[in-house]
């Protein structure tokens, strides 16, 4: 069996469209990827790269008039891309977890966390109230929680940032899920807590064995967290590979400008690095590499031909330098 067929979470040749009044614009384009059992899966770029919508579109929350266009989701050995909104909403929670940037989002402000959490774990798993509520303590033992006999029946404003996001990893938990989908899940905690929680995922990563998929822009999660590192472009996959070579030894222009861009602590610069411009509109998107009009190595290749992903290493990059022969 080859990787894809071991993978948890299958993407194949993504395509996902908006159609409008003055055209269609395309927002995800032959992304492939795959997360297996114990793994997790780094998801980097800019704002408007594809990041959040490759896990939106994995989910089956993509908002009308968003679709699949193209190609393939693979949830273990079922193909979930083209079932209907009721068959999706029994695999959301049960099969694919959930974790979002601002925990206040996800818990209800009107009901104790004991309550939410054996709501989800009744409505995907059969059982009994005391036999749901008995989980719920362990769940939040589980994540951290101190006192979870007596936490559980506390309301969310009862407990801090860092404290609440640990009670929304229990909620995507709750079910025992294969995937979970974590969308910049440290972004609103300070730097403690921030390693709290990262050091929390990957425990829990490796103790259930769930594929995660971590989506973020900061680069310094990505080291801590991750085991491969996907990093996206204007709605294009361009570099994947193992976290040590993509971060330490990165092959697309598009990843060694991200990495330039982290100052070195004790470094003594007048001017931080930067990549120039910024990404391109979803509807003016260039021809040949869409990294073309900011990068500094681009030839005339680049500038009509879009290169696709070619293996380097124990990974890949989606670069005419990487390709062999010249830009």
């Amino acid at each position: 069996m080859g990787e894809a067929q071991q993978a948890v979470i299958d993407v194949r040749n993504l395509k996902v469209e908006f159609p409008g009044r003055r055209g269609t614009v395309t927002a995800l384009s032959d992304v492939s990827l795959s997360i297996r059992a114990g793994e997790i899966l780094g998801v980097v770029g800019e704002s408007g790269a594809g990041k959040s919508m490759t896990g939106l579109a994995i989910q089956g929350l993509l908002e009308r008039p968003g679709r699949i266009a193209a190609g393939e989701i693979w949830l273990g050995q079922r193909r979930i891309d083209s079932l209907d909104d009721k068959e999706m909403e029994r695999i959301r929670g049960r099969e694919i977890g959930a974790i979002f940037q601002d925990p206040l989002t996800s818990l209800n402000p009107l009901f104790t966390v004991g309550a939410q959490l054996t709501e989800t774990i009744r409505q995907h798993l059969s059982l009994g109230k005391a036999e749901a509520r008995a989980r719920a303590v362990q769940l939040l033992r589980d994540v951290g929680i101190p006192s979870p006999e007596e936490r559980v029946s506390h309301y969310p404003h009862q407990f801090s940032g860092g404290m609440r996001q640990r009670v929304v990893i229990a909620l995507a938990l709750a079910a025992s899920p294969k995937l979970v989908i974590a969308d910049e899940p440290t972004t609103a905690l300070d730097v403690s807590i921030q390693a709290q929680i990262i050091s929390l995922l990957r425990r829990l990563c490796k103790e259930k064995q769930t594929a995660v998929m971590l989506v973020t822009h900061d680069m310094g999660v990505i080291a801590e967290a991750a085991d491969r590192v996907a990093v996206m472009y204007a709605g294009r996959l361009i570099e994947i590979g193992p976290v040590e070579q993509v971060l330490h030894a990165p092959c697309h222009p598009y990843t060694q400008g991200l990495m330039a861009s982290i100052p070195s602590l004790g470094a003594r610069v007048q001017k931080l690095n930067q990549i120039d411009g910024s990404m391109p509109r979803l509807d003016a998107i260039p021809p040949g590499c869409s990294f073309n009009p900011r990068c500094r190595s681009a030839g005339a290749r680049c500038l009509d031909q879009r290169p696709e992903l070619t293996a380097v290493g124990d990974g890949a990059s989606a670069c005419w330098l990487n390709a062999g022969g010249t830009a």
